[in-house]
C-alpha cells in the first residue's frame, strides 16, 4: 500500500507549510492527482486521518482534483489527451508519443485558521 508512504510525505509538507505560516489549524487540503497515478483516494484519506491525529491537521478535509493523461507527439509536438483512438497524433497522425501528464500527486493549496 504505497498510499501510506505518500500520505506521510503529504502530511509532512502540509505541517511544514502550516507551521511556517503560524497556523493554529489546517482545515482543508486541495490535492491534484493524475488519472494514471494509481493512487486510491479513500486510502489516502484513511491514512491521512490516522497519521494526522494529534497534529494541527487532525480533521482536515482532503479534496482531490484529477488531471487527465496527456501525451506529446515526438514528431510535431502536439499535446493531446490519450483517448479511445489510441496514441496517434490528431495533427500529424504519427504513432510516436510520450506521456507528459497523468502521474501527478501534489498539494495544490492548504486552508488554515
Amino acid at each position: 500500500m504505497h498510499e501510506l508512504c505518500l500520505t506521510e510525505g503529504l502530511l509532512r509538507v502540509v505541517l511544514e507549510h502550516a507551521e511556517s505560516a503560524q497556523a493554529r489549524c489546517v482545515s482543508h487540503i486541495n490535492l491534484v492527482m493524475g488519472e494514471m497515478s494509481g493512487i486510491v483516494c479513500d486510502s489516502v484519506q484513511f491514512c491521512f486521518d490516522l497519521l494526522s491525529k494529534d497534529t494541527i491537521a487532525d480533521g482536515a478535509k482532503l479534496s482531490f482534483r484529477f488531471e487527465p493523461m496527456e501525451v506529446s507527439c515526438r514528431m510535431c509536438g502536439t499535446i493531446f489527451p490519450l483517448n479511445q483512438s489510441g496514441w496517434d497524433c490528431p495533427s500529424c497522425h504519427e504513432w510516436d508519443a510520450q506521456i507528459v501528464s497523468g502521474h501527478e500527486f501534489y498539494v495544490e493549496s492548504i486552508e488554515v485558521d
